[in-house]
């Protein structure tokens, strides 16, 4: 096995790597109990997303904006 096959192995689990702790992150985020009231802006958030998405903290607003500023 030259260096390029090694390099190329160790891009691929580091990949593989950061793929599983991103995973990991957003379970753990799904797992924790939402909110009535939008941290960011204090509003209610809408029973339609909260059915939709019960982990969710955000009102659909403020998570729009959160996810354009990414």
């Amino acid at each position: 096995m030259d260096i390029g096959e090694r390099g190329l192995e160790r891009a691929e689990a580091w990949e593989r790597l950061s793929k599983e702790a991103a995973l990991a992150r957003l379970r753990g985020a799904l797992a924790l109990p939402g909110a009535a009231w939008c941290i960011e802006c204090g509003e209610p958030i809408d029973p339609a997303r909260r059915q939709a998405m019960p982990s969710a903290r955000r009102c659909i607003t403020c998570q729009s904006r959160r996810e354009t500023r990414r």
